[in-house]
């Protein structure tokens, strides 16, 4: 068995990873700063004084006292450094020996500033090592959030989908086994038996093309053309004849255009109509609405229903999420509706309104840019008894 802590230990060895390439890079950035600088400085002292600390290269005509020849105010020149020495001094340094001597304490000088410059350039380096390490675990670990709770999420989103697929599978397997094995099983008892696992079948088929919907919804559209919204509701409306005989439906239809996928768009409105009839009370109402506002289309589902509230909306949008997260095998539905909406809405770039009701169920409204009215013949579309369709030009 796998224990939580072994599963966030993958995690930790990235960061780490991710921490030690930071630092290792810095590390070998600023090393190769240091040993550029070192070069230069070391040429630079070199270049500046190549017999030691200064040359005499020559005696320097003596001057009395110190003083600078006489010439016009602002034309004096400043006194060297090696004037401003003693006479005797002076002397000492213009021979052999005294300019050997220079040279060796200027090289002793030089290797010990150099030798200097070397400690404390690694001392500040290990410092801003230390320094960028942890800002390099920081950074690993403000980068790898994310990605755990996308890991944490496809987790869950599989776990789901198994259980959900198994279910299913389960119930059917366990059916033909208690038929098969059944020693006065009949022909009716067969039939009723197969009958039931297809409706299991049916059921995994529903679920499978739910899964495809979503996924294909996350992935993108890579080609959207113009669509005209109306049409599209039409086509949803047509596949909900049936469930929605039992309240009152209220369409009202508006020429819009708006880009994307069409049987992406017909899956949307479709889940939003599902997900209204579904999740309704006895002789209760769906709302449909279509609008544009400001240059951006936007369609509207508003259903009466049991109360939702305000803080289990973005839970609901969670794949497998239920009203009930107890209560498995809901007739008709799998928790994936307002996810499949909210992906093929983000595919479209469309922004998705989700709020409880006034007095219970949910209003849904997808909004999202409109490229102008298509103004096309529509035929009409058969709608049950008790609809109220509208449609305004």
């Amino acid at each position: 068995m796998i224990t939580a802590g072994r599963l966030r230990h993958p995690k930790t060895a990235v960061r780490w990873r991710l921490t030690l390439l930071y630092g290792g890079l810095f590390l070998a950035c600023g090393a190769a700063l240091l040993a550029v600088t070192y070069a230069l400085v070391s040429h630079a002292t070199m270049t500046a004084d190549p017999g030691g600390v200064f040359t005499i290269a020559r005696k320097p005509k003596s001057v009395p006292n110190n003083r600078v020849p006489a010439g016009p105010v602002g034309t004096q020149k400043p006194i060297p450094d090696w004037q401003l020495l003693p006479p005797s001094v002076r002397r000492v340094l213009t021979t052999p020996a005294g300019q050997a001597t220079v040279r060796y304490v200027g090289a002793r000088q030089r290797i010990a500033d150099l030798h200097n410059l070397e400690i404390e350039s690694a001392i500040a380096l290990a410092i801003m090592a230390l320094i960028s390490g942890g800002l390099g675990w920081l950074v690993a670990g403000r980068v790898l959030r994310p990605l755990e709770r996308v890991y944490d999420a496809q987790r869950r989103f599989v776990a789901n989908a198994s259980h959900e697929l198994r279910t299913p599978l389960t119930a059917s397997r366990a059916l033909l086994e208690m038929v098969v094995t059944d020693p006065h099983a009949t022909t009716g008892t067969f039939r009723e038996a197969c009958r039931e696992a297809l409706e299991e079948s049916e059921q995994q088929e529903q679920l499978i093309d739910a899964l495809l919907a979503l996924a294909q919804g996350e992935q993108g559209i890579r080609r959207r053309e113009p669509l005209e919204l109306e049409t599209v509701v039409r086509d949803a409306l047509r596949a909900h004849d049936a469930g929605a005989q039992r309240l009152e439906m209220d369409v009202a239809l508006s020429p819009l255009t708006v880009r994307g996928d069409r049987p992406l768009l017909v899956r949307l409105v479709s889940n939003l109509l599902q997900n209204a009839i579904q999740h309704n009370v006895p002789d209760g109402y769906v709302r449909v609405r279509m609008s544009s506002r400001d240059g951006v289309a936007a369609i509207s589902v508003l259903n009466s229903g049991p109360v939702v509230p305000a803080g289990e909306i973005d839970r609901l949008l969670t794949p497998f999420q239920r009203m009930a997260p107890d209560r498995r095998g809901h007739p008709g539905g799998f928790g994936l509706g307002l996810s499949i909406v909210a992906a093929i809405a983000a595919a479209h770039d469309a922004v998705l309104d989700i709020v409880p009701g006034e007095h219970g169920g949910l209003r849904v409204e997808v909004r999202f840019p409109a490229t102008g009215p298509i103004r096309l013949a529509l035929e009409p579309v058969p709608v049950p008894d008790g609809w109220i369709v509208s449609q305004t030009r």
